[in-house]
């Protein structure tokens, strides 16, 4: 039994045998809808494991492409292309929320959990995905292109606030869209206007912590960032219920 696995094993003890009394009905089905969603990742590693291929590959092909062999990457441009290469990680990691799931597993969610609940279970899991994509793109980035971060507070920071903007958003437009039949082009379309701001902000706050500016020259942005990620969750929080209904 590897690492992994007896820590899941540990925890999956724990999960069955503490009771929560306190807890209110719906954070139990959050809970319960997060161990689902961890089970079925670890069940299917193949989307996982796809996932983390795509980021090493992508960085090993801008260390090939684009000058980096010779140490002649620009600053502004290693920030460009890790931000570049997180999205497009995020979009295929999360992509799949809703439209992975068929009509005979939607409907028994619909019987046993609230859509407040669905929603929820679904942001934070694909945060804690995208998190750690983003995690594993920094450190590989570090180990292949240098890492030329002078500010890590505010670089990790601006990654989970990052992290936190693009699962709420792409979860929120996974939702809608499969429920049209080209669910991949309207999620393309439906996701870009909200996408964009949230990546200029964290490039922006990230460029700051690259050149080791102080947290005053970047307090706007990151309310911002913050401000932005509030509205889209609150939105998703508000708007699901009645999409789900349908």
């Amino acid at each position: 039994m590897s690492f992994w696995q007896s820590l899941y094993f540990v925890y999956a003890t724990w999960y069955n045998k503490v009771n929560f009394p306190y807890l209110c009905p719906m954070f139990r089905q959050i809970q319960t809808l997060i161990i689902k969603e961890l089970t079925l990742e670890w069940r299917q590693k193949y989307a996982l494991n796809g996932i983390l291929l795509y980021v090493v590959s992508a960085v090993f092909i801008v260390y090939l492409s684009v000058g980096a062999k010779q140490g002649n990457i620009a600053v502004p441009t290693w920030n460009a292309l890790y931000w570049i290469i997180i999205l497009f990680s995020s979009v295929n990691a999360v992509a799949k929320s809703f439209v992975q799931e068929h009509q005979g597993r939607q409907l028994y969610y619909y019987m046993i959990a609230s859509p407040e609940a669905i929603i929820i279970s679904k942001m934070l899991y694909n945060t804690l995905l995208t998190l750690v994509l983003a995690m594993l793109g920094y450190l590989v980035f570090s180990v292949i292109l240098g890492n030329p971060v002078q500010d890590q507070g505010l670089f990790v920071l601006n990654l989970l606030l990052g992290s936190v903007g693009f699962s709420a958003c792409l979860t929120m437009v996974s939702g809608i869209a499969s429920k049209a039949s080209n669910n991949a082009t309207l999620m393309a379309i439906l996701s870009f206007p909200v996408i964009i701001p949230i990546l200029l902000m964290a490039i922006r706050v990230s460029k700051n912590a690259v050149d080791g500016l102080d947290w005053a020259v970047s307090v706007d942005k990151v309310l911002t960032l913050l401000a932005i990620n509030a509205i889209v969750a609150v939105t998703a929080y508000i708007l699901f219920p009645y999409l789900w209904r349908s």
